[in-house]
């Protein structure tokens, strides 16, 4: 009967024992369960700083590209640049020494005009005595235009010479007057062959002439020249097929001029 009280005591204590130790394992159990909710929150943090940090690299690494791009298309700019900025210094350059000559050439404009009007006139007092009259009433025109300005002048001058070169590359004919020795007049066909024949014809071809430019007059045709004139006639008015022409030339070509340039 004694041992009974102590037999339940112990089982009070065992139970109390027991039931401290569970406290304290429910107890570590909830702290390694804390520590383990904060080391996920812990990853969770740290993976999203990871995720911010790549996604800022990256847009770091789009703004490096972008600038790198525009730098060399600055550069790229900045080269075509500087060669059009040394044209336009050449080229101002050069105005500025047209402006510095400018009144030297104005200055010497007329006496240049002069120069290519004397020589026009010596050329055509010269030459064949083809539409004489005509071709120095241009020159004379010109030298009576004085409300012109130098420039515009000499750009007339120059059509004249242009006109004048023209002749030597052309077969022309045209009816006109021809002045006989006793001043008399006779009408004929005139015939012109660049600048190395000149000839004419009566309208009934029954006369004819060369102009001998070493003499300085008309001289007569035979019967054969008289029928080669006709023939260049109709050739000059688009009536006859080109063809050779046997006719005395109106200058004489020396071997000496045939070997100048």
């Amino acid at each position: 009967m004694l041992n009974k009280p102590f037999f339940a005591l112990g089982g009070c204590w065992l139970a109390c024992l027991l039931a401290s130790s569970s406290l304290m394992a429910s107890d570590e159990m909830l702290e390694q369960a804390s520590q383990g909710i904060d080391a996920q929150q812990l990853q969770a943090e740290l993976q999203e700083q990871i995720d911010s940090a790549d996604e800022q690299t990256r847009a770091a690494l789009q703004e490096l590209r972008e600038l790198e791009r525009d730098t060399r298309q600055l550069e790229s700019q900045n080269a075509s640049l500087t060669g059009r900025l040394a044209e336009e210094a050449e080229r101002q350059a050069r105005l500025t020494a047209a402006l510095d000559t400018l009144a030297d050439t104005r200055a010497a404009l007329p006496d240049i005009e002069q120069s290519m009007q004397a020589q026009l006139t010596q050329w055509i007092e010269r030459d064949l005595p083809f539409l004489k009259e005509q071709r120095l009433a241009r020159i004379e025109t010109l030298q009576n235009d004085q409300g012109a300005e130098p420039a515009e002048q000499i750009e007339s001058m120059l059509d004249i010479w242009r006109t004048e070169l023209d002749y030597g590359r052309e077969m022309d004919t045209w009816r006109g007057r021809l002045r006989l020795a006793d001043d008399q007049q006779l009408e004929v066909d005139f015939l012109r062959i660049g600048r190395i024949g000149f000839y004419y014809l009566t309208p009934d071809g029954r006369q004819g002439g060369v102009w001998n430019a070493e003499d300085g007059e008309w001289q007569s045709l035979s019967a054969e020249h008289l029928q080669a004139v006709r023939d260049g006639l109709r050739i000059a008015e688009d009536q006859r097929a080109p063809d050779i022409l046997t006719l005395p030339l109106s200058i004489t070509v020396s071997a000496d001029q045939g070997e100048q340039p």
